[in-house]
């Protein structure tokens, strides 16, 4: 008795046997600030309780609240069935086929309640990996927990009560910053190699050392995530890269061999000299941005990203006799049709890129209406913040992100000015009054173009 109160005064892992129990801690021991719960969140647990169901905060809002953060989501467990919580709330959705769950909304505000997964079915179909397909399998709580990919996620709050529940030693992991999967990490990682992606976003999120027996099958594993619906890749992708921690995040993919073949720009882009230093100033730009709670574009991050590969190719489309303007959109199209292949870049992403791209040219031509056309163009702001990477990089001359910078900022009198002056970087002669016979456009030899956030 006096062991078992010590244990969970400490908050010590169970024996390793036995994950039936949890170590149960009170507000004194995990130390959680209640005003940091979001009052949507103590709602749904509080209806689901008052109906004679268990209702907990669990994974990833746990864990932030035990580090001190404010979580951005709240997912809540319950023992209650998905038609139970709908029918406890007027604005419910059950969604998924590979697990049931319910999206109940209180505004626009969005919470995910699951219920308890039970035990992993063998009958459960699988592809020819591993991966599982679809598991519908409810179970008791202590089989929830196993479930869970990380030990640091798999602890459960109760809003009431203050207390929080851990399984598998999750709070001494976050004690000591290790990330660390529950069970055995070879399984884990074929049942949903999505999870792959998940140690290296947390790992470099938290700043969290990775355990090594979750670290050793990561780099063998990798191929694994060719097997996952490109749609799902994406998804946590965007999540890696709209972090706050995108470049830390990039860096450890590196580091666990997880970049290769996954977003085929990394494999080139990070190796090159150019290309990495523009690739660091757009995504610590974006960090910076997201700390910062300012919005950030996907389409901007992924324009960034693959900006250098659109201008490999734009360059060759030339070298082979093509005019600029046509080759830079045959360029995008090559690498958006490539990735295409790996993510499923949303439509209006894809197009928000292409839009970004295809404004580089345009900012070269600073004579007659050019420039104030660009100025009424819906994407300017991002356009102008790419064209400005662009120059911070060393791949374009910095006069020209001046003078539009310049030219933005000016009252009519300053902007006549601005296009009356000779450009001192001479990017207006030569292949800039070249004449594209295709759709009577006009095209102008000059690098790549870039996007950026708003």
């Amino acid at each position: 008795m006096i062991k078992k109160l010590i244990r969970r005064i400490l908050g010590k892992k169970q024996k390793a046997d036995d994950h039936t129990k949890p170590v149960i801690l009170g507000p004194q021991q995990h130390g959680i600030d209640p005003q940091l719960v979001s009052s949507n969140a103590v709602r749904v647990t509080q209806t689901l309780q008052e109906a004679g169901f268990k209702a907990f905060l669990v994974g990833g809002a746990v864990r932030d609240l035990l580090l001190g953060i404010k979580p951005k989501d709240f997912d809540i467990a319950t023992d209650a069935t998905p038609e139970q919580v709908k029918r406890l709330f007027r604005r419910a959705f059950i969604i998924g086929k590979r697990f049931q769950i319910v999206h109940v909304m209180f505004g626009q505000d969005l919470l995910e309640v699951t219920t308890f997964r039970g035990a992993s079915s063998d009958g459960s179909p699988k592809d020819e990996h591993g991966r599982v397909l679809r598991d519908n399998t409810f179970g008791e709580q202590h089989e929830d927990a196993v479930r869970r990919d990380f030990t640091i996620n798999a602890m459960y709050y109760d809003p009431a009560t203050q207390t929080v529940l851990d399984y598998h030693g999750g709070i001494a992991d976050i004690r000591s910053k290790t990330l660390r999967v529950i069970g055995v990490p070879e399984a884990r990682y074929r049942e949903d190699p999505v999870r792959l992606l998940r140690v290296v976003r947390f790992a470099a999120k938290l700043d969290f050392t990775i355990d090594p027996a979750t670290r050793e099958p990561i780099a063998v594993m990798a191929p694994l995530i060719n097997n996952v619906p490109a749609a799902r890749v994406f998804d946590e992708m965007l999540k890696l890269l709209m972090s706050g921690h995108a470049l830390a995040c990039l860096q450890q993919l590196r580091k666990e061999g997880l970049h290769h073949g996954l977003l085929p720009l990394l494999d080139v882009v990070l190796e090159q000299p150019l290309g990495e230093k523009f690739v660091r100033l757009a995504l610590a730009s974006t960090d910076a941005r997201i700390q910062q709670g300012k919005p950030v574009s996907p389409g901007f991050l992924f324009a960034s990203l693959l900006w250098h590969q659109v201008v490999e190719k734009w360059t060759a489309y030339q070298a082979a006799g093509e005019y600029p303007i046509p080759a830079l959109h045959l360029a995008a199209d090559d690498v958006l049709n490539t990735q295409t292949e790996k993510l499923a870049l949303q439509r209006k992403i894809a197009s928000d890129m292409r839009d970004i791209w295809a404004m580089q040219p345009r900012f070269e031509r600073r004579t007659g209406k050019s420039p104030y056309k660009l100025l009424e163009h819906l994407r300017l702001r991002a356009g102008y913040d790419f064209l400005l990477l662009r120059c911070a990089s060393g791949e374009i001359d910095g006069e020209l992100g001046e003078w539009w910078t310049a030219f933005i900022e000016a009252d009519g009198a300053g902007r006549e000015a601005l296009i009356a002056q000779k450009p001192k970087s001479g990017n207006e002669g030569g292949a800039a009054k070249k004449r594209v016979r295709r759709r009577g456009g006009r095209g102008r030899q000059q690098g790549p173009a870039i996007e950026s956030g708003e």
